[in-house]
């Protein structure tokens, strides 16, 4: 009996992390279509298209308007969901591909500025598209929900996975990154499991990567992952009972803790020690 080909529909296949899987699931042997909001093909910093690109069905669609992409969802095995944001501003995203150092820092700040004016409350209910519950939230659930409606056209051998691509709480710019980042992607992975019930032909696979970084394709992130690798690996070596700055970070978190929510950490500090032992992950290997 010869294997089933599988073929994944990849949400924002042209952005940094859904590239390297369209690229990964290729190299498997998979079909691969990618849906974004320009429909074009991936294209690196410098305006290269690899060759691998030609070999993934690119094609126009809005994440939040199920019409524009639903009739693909039948013809998919899995799904994998890779929108997101770490600022409200996407303007880092250029500033990350760019290197332009002066120009993420710009970001940083205008983000830190707004953050502190006006409090950031349910982004996508203000119709803010560029939001933390847009991108992080809102765009994976409505195609979830959509793709465990559909009715699969293709044979398939067990449940079919909604891969959501969210994130380890190790957010060590806080308050320049609001805590509705990881609060987002938290919201995303509950609702979507609250999505999968009853439903035994359907699974989902919530994947939190740390600090996901690429020399080339993101040189603004090497620093900040030597760093972090080296107190990672550091964190590691050290006799158990020895203090370490996590540990009086966390100790720090429990005499003074924040107010708590339902999703992330209850402090700043507890993500701050959480960066300080988590190593960072290159972006082939999310």
């Amino acid at each position: 009996m010869e294997p089933i080909l599988q073929k994944i529909l990849v949400v924002g296949g042209n952005g940094f992390i859904g590239s390297h899987i369209c690229k990964l699931a290729l190299a498997r042997g998979m079909q691969v279509t990618s849906i974004s909001s320009s429909g074009r093909p991936y294209q690196t910093p410098r305006g290269h298209t690899p060759a691998w690109a030609s070999r993934v069905e690119w094609q126009k669609a809005d994440a939040l308007r199920p019409e524009t992409y639903e009739h693909i969802l039948p013809e998919v095995h899995a799904v994998v969901h890779t929108l997101g944001t770490l600022l409200e501003d996407v303007r880092y995203k250029a500033a990350m591909a760019n290197g332009d150092v002066l120009g993420l820092v710009r970001t940083f700040l205008d983000q830190s500025i707004a953050g502190s004016t006006n409090p950031l409350e349910q982004g996508s209910e203000q119709g803010q598209s560029g939001s933390y519950e847009v991108l992080n939230r809102d765009s994976a659930l409505c195609v979830c929900e959509s793709f465990v409606s559909s009715t699969p056209t293709v044979e398939t051998t067990g449940a079919r996975p909604f891969v959501y691509i969210s994130a380890e709480d190790i957010d060590i710019f806080r308050p320049l990154i609001s805590a509705r980042y990881i609060e987002t992607k938290r919201e995303a992975e509950q609702r979507i499991d609250q999505l999968m019930m009853g439903k035994p032909d359907y699974k989902s696979v919530h994947i939190r990567p740390s600090l996901v970084y690429h020399a080339h394709l993101r040189p603004l992130t090497t620093p900040a992952a030597t760093l972090i690798d080296l107190s990672a690996t550091l964190h590691a070596n050290v006799p158990s009972g020895f203090p370490t700055p996590s540990n009086i970070l966390r100790s720090l978190g429990s005499a003074f803790p924040s107010s708590s929510t339902s999703f992330g950490s209850s402090s700043p500090l507890d993500s701050m020690a959480n960066a300080l032992t988590i190593p960072p992950i290159h972006v082939e290997h999310v």
